[in-house]
């Protein structure tokens, strides 16, 4: 009889976050008729792909038993600078040079800046033994300044039908964000499931010294999977920046805290080792449905705050109470 109870809890605990999912939409699908239709559908997944790409890398830090609080900065950084670089190009008037660049060029450019930037918290994290939490909540602030520093306080827009494309055109019926969370997602599950980075993430997240003494490079793990959350967070500055034809000093206020919700929601253990990245994604959705329905009935953006906040809260409690069953 244990075990059956067991087993029967196990599966429930595993489809948490698909329950909640159905009976989200359909609580909200009751008290508004505008949710269930074809254009808010696709409303939606536009704006949680974003999400989506932030908490894949989010989570893949979270499975090494660490945090990432800087994503959101980092993303207003890399989508200003791939913006800046596309608009105005490099200029050095002392020696009468002038760099132009590609939309290719300046989106390798934002890609390559977040990854640095990532790269830069896992050194701190391993070289100097930094918690997580310290040093992401450092560059979460000089991302910011740097943000400001680079736009000077002012959107950089107009950057041009075709950049436009990436975060507002459509490609077989279907809106590209859409398109590149997905990408991101497949190659995200074939990382943690079918490579040796995967099984080394795991491992550390479950216990990093007997990671150390199974000859796992912690050091190198860490800063390839802080470097890999940079990059998603530039992605998503990228998209981001797309869809508002703008590169906004203050974009990605709180982003972070989004991605948090969604790993947890998802299921991802904040002690690291236990966690799937399609649970992360069925977060995700969790995350940005709440939020569509919240504005959809007209609910104070300041009680739409209590409420997210709310959940993430239940979210760890209900992780904390799975992690005593185990």
């Amino acid at each position: 009889m244990d075990t059956i109870l067991s087993k029967y809890r196990s599966h429930l605990v595993k489809f948490q976050p698909l329950i909640a999912l159905v009976l989200l939409c359909i609580g909200i699908s009751l008290m508004s008729d505008k949710f269930m239709t074809v254009d808010n559908g696709w409303n939606v997944m536009r704006q949680i792909s974003v999400n989506i790409c932030i908490s894949v890398g989010m989570t893949l830090v979270v499975l090494t038993s660490g945090i990432d609080l800087s994503v959101g900065s980092v993303l207003a950084l890399c989508g200003a600078i791939t913006a800046g670089l596309l608009k105005f190009g490099i200029e050095v008037p002392s020696n009468n040079l002038f760099v132009g660049f590609t939309l290719l060029g300046a989106i390798l450019a934002g890609l390559i800046a977040g990854s640095l930037l990532g790269l830069f918290n896992g050194w701190t994290v391993t070289k100097f033994k930094v918690p997580p939490f310290v040093a992401t909540l450092a560059m979460l602030t000089i991302a910011r300044g740097l943000t400001m520093l680079y736009t000077k306080g002012f959107p950089i827009s107009n950057l041009g039908d075709s950049f436009a494309y990436i975060g507002t055109g459509w490609f077989l019926g279907i809106p590209v964000p859409v398109w590149v969370s997905a990408v991101v997602i497949v190659i995200a599950v074939i990382i943690t499931q079918k490579t040796a980075l995967g099984r080394y993430i795991y491992a550390i997240g479950g216990n990093e010294s007997a990671s150390k003494l199974s000859g796992i490079n912690i050091s190198k793990i860490k800063m390839i999977v802080y470097s890999i959350a940079g990059v998603l967070s530039a992605v998503g500055g990228i998209m981001v920046t797309s869809r508002l034809d703008s590169a906004q000093p203050n974009a990605g206020m709180s982003y972070e805290l989004d991605a948090i919700a969604a790993v947890v929601i998802g299921g991802t253990s904040l002690s690291g080792g236990r966690g799937t990245i399609m649970g992360t994604v069925l977060g995700a959705i969790i995350i940005g449905v709440l939020n569509n329905g919240l504005v959809l009935l007209n609910v104070s953006p300041f009680w739409q705050q209590v409420v997210k906040g709310g959940v993430i809260l239940l979210a760890v409690i209900i992780d904390r109470a799975n992690a005593k069953n185990d």
